[in-house]
């Protein structure tokens, strides 16, 4: 059965699969990524999960994969299949898609960054299916974004399209390791959220779940905390909202996961701040963890693809 291998690389884990051309998922694995060990058995590691798989896919599906898909975090040179930094596996400039396609036998390897390939996934088949233009923005340690534009993800001049969560909404506000001061994910990332209410609960182990608790049941300091950073999100989104006009706002992430909680306040926030804008549908992401892994899927497939239509014109 023909298939491609999709891996998703995280900070701590690695979630892989084995997809058919349908999108079925035909096999699923995890396995941790052990950054402890270090930058050269992380690349060592990968090569190896992705060997595992396109063996089981020999055993199993009786062929080898015909292309494989991987996500990464950090700085990503798409084009070149260049993994160029990342800071929680400590690598630079790591020519991933040579080391993969080199172990596994020469096939085609599309390398993507890890938001914008979830974003991909989500804006083909899951919250955003069916939207010409979607902007997908996970809430998590920090905030990134992914631009959609039909059926594809923006990746900008340098890689860099997408960055939402450095969009200044409190000019000289909180510092960022970025260097600005004042930044999105200093506000409303599900880490900024965790510390506001840790210190207004004076819990040092109260997180942001425990923040959306609260709120639900009424909790004065956390509809204060929880606001503030709904007022900083919105801010930022309609910034982007001007500058892109998505027709669809797809919010992903931990603070997604509170539900209504979130959106019926966030929908508000944006609401009340636009002018001339269109207003766009926001949504919660469809895809959870997966999407990172489908999405490598779609562009494992998507290289196919246009693999196969080069061949037809030459």
């Amino acid at each position: 059965m023909k298939h491609v291998i999709a891996l998703d690389v995280g900070g701590t884990g690695m979630k892989a699969a084995l997809v058919g051309a349908s999108g079925e998922l035909l096999h699923q694995a995890r396995r941790a990524t052990g950054r402890e060990r270090g930058p050269e058995a992380v690349v060592e590691g990968i090569l190896g999960f992705a060997a595992e798989l396109r063996a089981y896919g020999v055993e199993h599906l009786g062929e080898p994969a015909a292309a494989a898909g991987v996500a990464v975090p950090g700085i990503v040179d798409e084009d070149r299949g260049i993994a160029a930094y990342s800071a929680n596996l400590g690598w630079r400039d790591v020519p991933l898609r040579e080391l993969l396609g080199e172990r596994l036998g020469g096939v085609p390897v599309a390398l993507g960054h890890d938001v914008r390939t979830g974003g991909l996934a989500e804006g083909r088949i899951g919250a955003g299916k069916g939207a010409d233009r979607f902007l997908f923005v996970p809430l998590g340690t920090g905030i990134a974004g992914a631009i959609g534009i039909g059926g594809r993800v923006e990746a900008g001049a340098h890689g860099f399209a997408g960055e939402i969560g450095h969009i200044v909404v409190r000019p000289g506000g909180t510092a960022c390791p970025c260097g600005q001061r004042g930044c999105l994910e200093r506000y409303a990332s599900a880490a900024a959220v965790s510390e506001a209410w840790a210190a207004a609960c004076q819990d040092p182990g109260a997180d942001a779940a425990d923040c959306a608790k609260a709120v639900a049941s009424g909790d004065p300091d956390a509809v204060r905390v929880w606001q503030d950073a709904v007022d900083a999100l919105a801010d930022g989104l309609v910034t982007a909202l001007t500058l892109l006009d998505p027709r669809t706002l797809i919010i992903g992430g931990g603070l997604a996961e509170s539900g209504e909680t979130l959106f019926t306040p966030l929908r508000h926030a944006v609401q009340r701040r636009i002018t001339f804008q269109k207003p766009p549908e926001i949504v919660p992401a469809a895809l959870g963890d997966t999407a990172g892994c489908l999405g490598a899927g779609l562009l494992a497939w998507d290289l196919l693809d246009s693999t196969d239509r080069t061949e037809v014109t030459t």
